[in-house]
Parts: C-alpha cells; sequence; structure tokens
C-alpha cells in the first residue's frame, strides 16, 4: 500500500461535492431524503476504486475501517432515537405547548433573539451537550418564535450559535474533553485558554442578535393570541408539566450522561402525558374506546417511535405541534452512516492524510500554522462526516509541527476546537447538521448564514493569531498528558 498522490486524493471529494451540488439543485430542501446519502455512496465507490487500483489498498482495508468508524458513532445513533422520542414526547405531554403558551406572554419580540442565545448558551454550558440543548429548550423557543412572527432561519441561528457555546466551554462536554485529552493538553487550561477567542465571538454575536431583534420583521399580537388560544383549546396547558424540564435539569446538574439524560426525560414526559392528555394519546391511537387504559398506551406508544398530527383547527399550528417520533430521525441516521463510509473509506485509502500534508507544507509561521490547521479542520467536517473524527485526526497531525515549533499544546487544542466543533454544525451532511436540522425542522443551509458565533470563531482564531494575544513560544516544552483524557 502506497500513499495516494494528491491529486488522485482529491478526486473523491470534487466528486462529492459535485454531486452533492447536483442533489441540491435537484432536490432541494428534500436533498437529505435520499439524494445526499447516494452522493455520499458514490462518492465512497470512487475512492475505494482510485485507492484498489493505483495504490493496491486491500478491501480488508475499506471493511475494517467501515467496522470501526460505524462502531464509534453507534451511541450517536442511539442517541438520535431518544432525540425521536423526547421531541414526540415533549409534545404530546404539554410540555412544549406550556413553554410556547407563557412564553409569547413573557419574553420581548425586541429582546427575543439574544435572549434565545443567552438561554441556550446557560442550558449547554450546564449539560456539556449542544445536542441536548437543542432538542429540549432550542425546540420550545423555535415554537415561541413561530408564534410571535420571528423568522425560524434567524432563532434557528440563535439557538445554534448559544448551544456550540456552551458545548465548546462546558467541562462536561465530550468535544472539549476529546480536544483537551487528544493534544494532551489539560482540560481546564484548554477552557481558560479558549476565552481569550471564545469570549470576544460570544459578545459580538450576542450584540448583533440584540440589533437584529429591533429590525425583523414580526407578525402582530392577534397571531400570539391565535396560538395561545389554540393552544389552550388543545392542550391541558398546565405548569405541572414544567416538572419533567426541572428532573431534567437535575439530571444535567448531576453530570448524567447525555443519553441517560435524553431517555428518562422521553419516559417522564410519557407519565405526564397518561396524566394530564388522555384525549389527546387516544386522539393519536385512534381507536375505541378512546379513553381505554389501551388506547392511551397504544398512543403513546406512536408518540414515541412514530409521526403525530394535533388538529388545533390552525393551520400554522398544526404543522407546529406535529412530530415525527423516532422513525422522523431514520433519515437523519441513514444519512449518518452514509457519511461515516465516505469518512472511513477516505482514512482507510491514506487520501486523508496525502491532502493535510500539502496543507502542512506551508505552515512556516504563526498565522500559517493556525490557518493550516483551521483549513485542515473544516476540511475534515466536510470529508469524514463527523466532527470526532475531525478533532482527532486535526490533533494527530498538527501536535508534531506545534511542538517543533515550539508552541504550547493548547494552542493546538484551542485552534482544533474554535474550528472543529463549531463548523460541524454548518454542514449539511456532517453528522451535527443533520441532527440539528432534523431536530428543529430547520434546513441546515437555511440556519446557516445567521449562526454567528460558529461562523465567527474561525475568522477570530486567525485574528488572534495573527495578532499573536497570548500566544507563548517555548521551545521544547509541552503541556504534560492529564487524567481528564
Amino acid at each position: 500500500m502506497k500513499t495516494p498522490h494528491p491529486i488522485l486524493a482529491i478526486v473523491p471529494v470534487v466528486v462529492l461535492v459535485g454531486l452533492l451540488a447536483i442533489v441540491i439543485y435537484l432536490f432541494g430542501s428534500d436533498s437529505l431524503s435520499g439524494g445526499s446519502q447516494i452522493a455520499l455512496l458514490a462518492g465512497s465507490a470512487v475512492c475505494v476504486a482510485i485507492a484498489m487500483a493505483f495504490c493496491k489498498v486491500p478491501w480488508k482495508a475499506f471493511e475494517e475501517s467501515i467496522a470501526k468508524t460505524i462502531g464509534s458513532v453507534s451511541v450517536t445513533i442511539f442517541i438520535l432515537l431518544f432525540v425521536g422520542m423526547l421531541s414526540g414526547s415533549w409534545m404530546i405531554s404539554g410540555i412544549v405547548p406550556t413553554l410556547i403558551y407563557y412564553g409569547v406572554q413573557i419574553i420581548s419580540p425586541q429582546f427575543f433573539l439574544v435572549c434565545t442565545c443567552l438561554i441556550c448558551s446557560f442550558v449547554s454550558l450546564l449539560s456539556g451537550s449542544s445536542w441536548t440543548t437543542v432538542a429540549t429548550i432550542g425546540v420550545a423557543l423555535l415554537g415561541i418564535s413561530k408564534a410571535l412572527g420571528i423568522s425560524e432561519a434567524w432563532t434557528a441561528g440563535a439557538i445554534i450559535s448559544g448551544a456550540y457555546f456552551g458545548d465548546k466551554m462546558s467541562p462536561l462536554s465530550d468535544t472539549t474533553i476529546l480536544a483537551s485529552s487528544a493534544t494532551r493538553t489539560d482540560l481546564f487550561v484548554h477552557i481558560r485558554y479558549m476565552l481569550y477567542t471564545t469570549l470576544p465571538t460570544f459578545i459580538i454575536t450576542s450584540i448583533i442578535f440584540l440589533v437584529a431583534g429591533f429590525f425583523t420583521d414580526r407578525n402582530s399580537d392577534v397571531q400570539v393570541e391565535q396560538y395561545t388560544q389554540g393552544l389552550s383549546s388543545t392542550f391541558n396547558i398546565s405548569l405541572w408539566t414544567l416538572i419533567v424540564p426541572v428532573l431534567t435539569g437535575v439530571l444535567i446538574v448531576r453530570r448524567a450522561p447525555s443519553a441517560i439524560i435524553l431517555f428518562s426525560s422521553a419516559l417522564m414526559a410519557g407519565v405526564v402525558a397518561l396524566i394530564l392528555q388522555p384525549h389527546l394519546l387516544a386522539q393519536i391511537a385512534g381507536s375505541e374506546p378512546l379513553n381505554s387504559p389501551a388506547a392511551m398506551i397504544r398512543g403513546l406508544a406512536v408518540t414515541y417511535y412514530g409521526s403525530t398530527a394535533i388538529e388545533t383547527g390552525d393551520a400554522s399550528l398544526n404543522d407546529l405541534v406535529s412530530t415525527g417520533g423516532m422513525a422522523g430521525m431514520l433519515d437523519t441516521i441513514w444519512l449518518v452512516l452514509c457519511a461515516m463510509c465516505f469518512g472511513s473509506v477516505m482514512v482507510a485509502s491514506g487520501m486523508i492524510e496525502s491532502l493535510t500534508r500539502v496543507i502542512i507544507r506551508f505552515a512556516r509561521t504563526r498565522f500559517s500554522l493556525v490557518g493550516a490547521t483551521t483549513c485542515t479542520g473544516i476540511f475534515l467536517n466536510l470529508t469524514t462526516g463527523d466532527q470526532f473524527i475531525s478533532i482527532v485526526l486535526t490533533a494527530d497531525m498538527y501536535r508534531d509541527a506545534y511542538r517543533k515549533q515550539g508552541y504550547e499544546s493548547r494552542l493546538l487544542s484551542r485552534t482544533t476546537e474554535d474550528v472543529a466543533t463549531v463548523t460541524s454544525v454548518l454542514i449539511p451532511w456532517n453528522t451535527c447538521g443533520m441532527t440539528q436540522a432534523a431536530v428543529l425542522g430547520v434546513p441546515t443551509l437555511v440556519y446557516l448564514p445567521y449562526s454567528f458565533f460558529n461562523l465567527i470563531s474561525p475568522f477570530m482564531t486567525l485574528l488572534v493569531a495573527a495578532i499573536g494575544w497570548k500566544i507563548k513560544k517555548t521551545p521544547g516544552i509541552e503541556v504534560p498528558n492529564c487524567k481528564n483524557s
């Protein structure tokens, strides 16, 4: 087996980008329902064909790489299913409708966007998970924005910006722990060093959302009244439903794993649905007699695994309270598997390594080294389809380069997370981009222009590198590995 020439290595990437462009042109917002998956598999086939024909890479190597990669995202797949359960149960139980009902009456429309960003950042800091934040409070905030007549694209951007700020800065975050351990940097040294780039980025982002709140188009109070009347006539709006978010918060504070938090919260919401919304469960079950225990249990099961449609008397509100359950996440899971397939064959063939070597050659100065790391992180998010793979590969490829040029490992850990963590959600076929688009019901390319924190972060990293603020050069010194890994 020999390393492929960069010209050969770039061919699968070009093929994939070209096919994805065609798919988006032909299918538009439905591109994630099958077209993108075919494009990813076609790109994988091109990669395998080139590697086997010109580099003598055995098929066994691809099988092993695919099996290893798919195994590494198996927990992610279960989390996606739990997210589907959660979204359905939180809606039908009345949790999200209650949050919307009171939220539209409490939150000022002018300050809604900046409040959304701040709320999501706080929840994400506590939970250490952007996925948990978006699937819970994020969905409720998006519902409030629809009632207030605020653009769902702006709202989704504020949700994503806040969620990924918290995910990036929380010591509970798996990406934060991974970035620090992969670069052999103490966890809290890594977090403190990220403040120099992350805090200015978040302040700028908050100011943008604050100013935008006074200029974004909004509907009149009539729509708010229609939503509140529709919700109160359909659901049993009760503050008792908020026991579930409170208990979910307790699990977050106690640092329970994301999968446990999501699954437990869905189960608790199911109990609330049985107590407060039996009429809706019976309606979903569609069986007689409507109030029988069997009908309610059947309705709850459908809420967990299937799509639900509740008639509220308002078409836009009907769309808001409809859910997809676990079945609604299957397109995303399918896309995750195909994206992982492409990323794994690119790694097994040596094409990722070949392309990044070209970038590393130009990393001669502080700015070019950070710039090369930034480009590599984005490139790996595009090609491997997963932020965890991107973080690990970026750290592995540049660890020696930073050490040889005398830079502390915390510079590499910060740069890696400034890019790999936050840009993953901006790529439609990346696991993060796919998941958040599916949960919020807003396509990745729609919320992308408004995810200001995620867009500004890489540029702030480059700006700080150009200035040299708090960047020390100490030849031969590297922060030792720590137990936090």
